[in-house]
């Protein structure tokens, strides 16, 4: 894994997406196209704006697919991370391939089957992924399952997780976040050929250092990005603040 500190969100979002558009770029002009994996939530604002801004790559050939979705939930409420995607980065660059995660179809498990299928079509080039106050990965919450071999599942939603929604402004009141949502599984995660990681603020200090220091175990779910052998994961000050100075210094093993 490679460890990039940079100074602050607007640095890292700016590096993390030249990393990105680079990936873009060669793999379109390689193969003919992308398969991308795409994050949200408050951490992901600058990096999918700066990515957005990007020039030099042709979107009409990117294939889209993200991480999860809340269960029940419409695309008219504000918190729909399909809403978030189409009004964030799928309108602004165009892509014409986006497979959104169906949270709300009337039959859910018809939903997910369909969206899997079309994941494990053909490999996926490049997965962003954001790291949760509680260390998930997608909505995969302590202790996630390693196992599972589907590409998506349904996950009940911890406290805490549903507490950052609320947190980040997404809701109102924890009564209001839904209990279930759908989630890309952690081993469908490490299935891309290449991760990036981008996770800034204070608050997701400890999420990083159980991250990168100790076990990797399904109680710190984002420890598992350590078995890939193709991650870079973007800091800033505040994220890495509680890492040691050994791990600072050589990355994780």
């Amino acid at each position: 894994m490679i460890i990039r500190i940079l100074a602050d969100d607007a640095s890292l979002a700016l590096a993390a997406a030249e990393q990105a558009a680079a990936t873009l770029r060669r793999a379109i002009a390689e193969q003919g196209r992308c398969r991308v994996v795409l994050a949200t939530g408050n951490s992901q604002l600058a990096f999918l704006h700066s990515l957005a801004n990007m020039t030099g790559i042709a979107w009409n050939n990117v294939e889209a697919f993200h991480l999860d979705e809340y269960v029940g939930l419409r695309m008219t409420h504000p918190a729909s991370f399909r809403t978030y995607l189409m009004e964030r980065f799928i309108r602004k660059t165009g892509i014409a391939m986006f497979h959104g995660v169906r949270g709300d179809a009337p039959d859910l498990l018809g939903a997910i089957r369909e969206v899997g299928n079309q994941v494990t079509a053909t490999p996926i080039d490049l997965a962003f992924v954001g790291i949760g106050e509680n260390g998930h990965i997608a909505f995969n919450d302590p202790p996630a399952d390693f196992e599972v071999e589907d590409p998506y599942i349904v996950v009940e939603l911890d406290e805490a997780c549903r507490r950052q929604q609320v947190g980040e402004g997404w809701f109102e009141a924890i009564s209001q976040v839904p209990t279930r949502a759908v989630s890309m599984t952690p081993r469908q995660i490490l299935k891309a050929r290449e991760i990036i990681s981008v996770v800034p603020d204070l608050r997701k200090a400890l999420a990083v250092k159980m991250c990168l220091e100790g076990e990797i175990r399904p109680e710190a779910p984002a420890s598992i990005l350590r078995r890939h052998p193709n991650v870079t994961l973007y800091l800033d000050r505040d994220s890495a603040s509680m890492l040691s100075e050994e791990v600072r210094q050589a990355g994780a093993s």
